[in-house]
């Protein structure tokens, strides 16, 4: 792939990732680290990602119970830091494809708990113990294949919040992994000030999708798009992982 393709390839993923961001609030990594990770290491899309992750999220943390909502989850998100560093390295040492399996296996994990559309619930005494181990599960997981989803997307699902507390929830987590990655990828030598430029130019096209999707989510069923959405995401996560072991 000559190098004005790749250019093109790379903005067309991050107009489909941020279009799947703007209808359903979630997405971005998962789409853009599934599709770059066809042509580049899952560690080069990471670092591609950096930017466009903290631009698109932060309008998820306006609301009144922001405050709040950051105290109840600070054990996750510091269990999330500890994880992420921890496994500091992974996706730059991975040169074998254990990087690859192991996303299409978080894909194919997280496309099969959305069509399921389980009903979890977390008891609130619970959520002492619970929130570390999640967010050290999700930091490894992120530091291991860029995609901070799993287990923290499912594990807020099921804390019960309203439909806008989750969303500043949503956004509070994945800012918190963006950052702890990105200092991940820096310890590693995967991100420095050319691959932040870079990571600065894909904001473009992850703005421009992400703000057709708003305008669309107005427009369609919401249950449907998530359907297509999950279902293209399980086919994604089983050709990354047939790819890699094959």
């Amino acid at each position: 792939m000559d190098q004005t393709t790749l250019l093109l390839f790379i903005a067309a993923t991050f107009v489909v990732a941020g279009f799947v961001k703007g209808v359903i609030g979630l997405g971005l990594p998962t789409i853009a680290v599934g599709i770059l990770g066809v042509v580049m290491a899952p560690a080069q899309a990471a670092a591609l990602l950096v930017i466009p992750n903290l631009v698109t999220n932060s309008w998820q943390l306006s609301g009144p119970k922001l405050k709040a909502i950051a105290l109840r989850l600070w054990p996750m998100l510091a269990g999330t830091c500890l994880g992420t560093w921890a496994g500091a390295g992974l996706l730059e040492k991975a040169k074998d494809g254990s990087a690859t399996l192991w996303l299409g296996v978080a894909l194919v994990l997280y496309a099969l708990v959305g069509l399921k559309a389980a009903k979890l619930r977390v008891p609130a005494a619970h959520e002492a113990w619970l929130g570390p181990v999640v967010g050290v599960l999700t930091g490894v997981s992120t530091a291991a294949t860029g995609v901070f989803v799993l287990p923290a997307v499912p594990y807020l699902q099921a804390l019960g919040f309203e439909k806008e507390e989750l969303v500043q929830a949503l956004g509070l987590s994945f800012i918190v992994s963006t950052v702890a990655l990105a200092f991940g990828l820096i310890g590693a030598g995967a991100l420095d000030w050319t691959i932040a430029g870079a990571s600065l130019l894909a904001l473009l096209p992850a703005l421009a999708g992400m703000g057709v999707g708003q305008a669309i989510r107005q427009r369609i069923s919401a249950a449907t798009f998530k359907l297509c959405f999950f279902a293209g995401l399980l086919a994604l996560g089983c050709y990354l992982v047939l790819r890699a072991m094959g």
